[in-house]
């Protein structure tokens, strides 16, 4: 139920789709007899759709999240095994059309697959499911499989947990099906942003992970980048996802702290 709710919840909260709610709440007001209340609301939409098409709000709220955890350095000298966060490919896509499809996530598995070269006796742990609520879909996992092999990884080095929906069940279900003991060392690669959230949830169920962000969406300092409109709404609604999964995970018990940083 609380997956179910948490997808409802974002197809309102969601920037661009809560701004056309507002829009369409005006002539619902009016028709109603409420005009100075719709015409306030009208307003407050278009405000909102010029201040965070305009003004980077995104990249603000996006950059404390990527600068959270920096990338090892060095690496370390011995890894028990690589953890690939799902969201690299497009399942969608790619049942529909037969062929592996990324998404903007990709450089979770190019990352991958270079700390397996890095790495040849560490194992990969790739965990993603299907995040679809209606109907049952192939699992994303399925896809990394196909892709990793296809790339020379051999087999037996490839573990897949294709049951979770979400990052803690990522987490939950991996360490369960891994049983990592103690002592090893096991990289965490996912999205800069995302980062956080995960390395939280993570120390949550009691598994500590060296974080490796890859996928970094700002340069670490605002950038106007001309009016790219669309661009800043995909920035905002990057960033306030995450924030809102941070609180919502918190409040949850479900990471080990509201904002989770390199010192635990």
């Amino acid at each position: 139920m609380t997956y179910i709710l948490s997808k409802l919840f974002w197809a309102i909260a969601q920037p661009l789709n809560f701004i056309v709610l507002l829009v369409l709440a005006w002539p619902v007001l009016t028709r109603l007899g409420y005009r100075r209340i719709g015409e306030r609301v009208l307003q407050a939409a278009l405000g909102l759709l010029v201040t965070v098409t305009i003004l980077p709000v995104g990249q603000m709220l996006l950059i404390p999240l990527e600068d959270r955890f920096p990338r090892p350095d060095p690496f370390p000298a011995e890894v028990t095994g690589i953890i690939v966060l799902g969201g690299a490919v497009d399942a969608d896509v790619s049942e529909a059309r037969g062929v592996f499809t990324p998404t903007q996530n990709f450089a979770r598995m190019t990352e991958a697959l270079r700390l397996a070269r890095i790495y040849p006796q560490a194992k990969i742990l790739f965990t993603g499911g299907s995040g679809d609520i209606i109907g049952p879909k192939r699992p994303e996992a399925d896809y990394a499989r196909k892709f990793f092999v296809e790339q020379g990884v051999p087999e037996e080095r490839l573990i897949f947990e294709e049951e979770s929906r979400n990052t803690y069940e990522n987490a939950a279900n991996s360490i369960a099906l891994v049983k990592p003991e103690p002592g090893q060392s096991w990289l965490l690669v996912t999205s800069a942003y995302h980062m956080p959230r995960s390395v939280g949830i993570f120390r949550r169920v009691g598994w500590p992970v060296i974080p490796d962000p890859v996928d970094y969406r700002t340069q670490g300092a605002l950038s106007i980048r001309g009016f790219a409109l669309l661009a800043r709404l995909t920035e905002l609604d990057v960033s306030l996802r995450e924030w809102v999964g941070l609180v919502a995970y918190s409040a949850l018990g479900r990471t080990s702290s509201l904002f989770p940083g390199p010192d635990a």
